[in-house]
């Protein structure tokens, strides 16, 4: 039986235990990502509130509560950390399939600083090829 390419280990780490020791699956992504212009999460700090950014990661959250008027709150990882993003009711409806159901979202939008705590403002939603084990990556969704 042939070796298990690196993004295949990554994947059999993740369906079976939701982590891996070979690490995130967004490294196998990474190069890719970069050519598109995606910041890393531990970047946005170097960001100003009003710059547009574009981010993306794992969808390892996604809150939608009755309090928040339709809004819809997700969390992304990358290899670096956290980045939360914020979907307005509108966008979220126009693109509910893509935010509901992709385990991998990169979003393009404003980069919003409020008393030290940074959200991205989403705009335009894209979903990358999974194939890096993503797929398998666990999310808690709509609490």
């Amino acid at each position: 039986m042939p070796a298990l390419k690196p993004f295949e280990l990554t994947e059999a780490d993740y369906r079976v235990t939701g982590l891996s020791p070979a690490g995130h699956p967004l490294r196998h992504l990474r190069q890719a990502m970069n050519a598109h212009g995606v910041v890393r999460a531990a970047e946005l700090g170097t960001r100003h509130d009003g710059d547009w950014v574009t981010v993306g990661g794992l969808v390892i959250c996604r809150q939608r509560p009755q309090t928040a008027k339709g809004f819809c709150f997700v969390t992304l990882e990358d290899e670096t950390g956290l980045t939360n993003v914020v979907i307005t009711p509108k966008l979220f409806e126009a693109n509910r399939r893509l935010v509901v159901r992709s385990p991998l979202l990169v979003v393009r939008g404003i980069l919003q600083e409020e008393q030290g705590v940074l959200n991205v403002r989403a705009r335009t939603f894209a979903a990358p090829d999974p194939e890096a084990g993503i797929a398998h990556a666990r999310s808690h969704d709509f609490r």
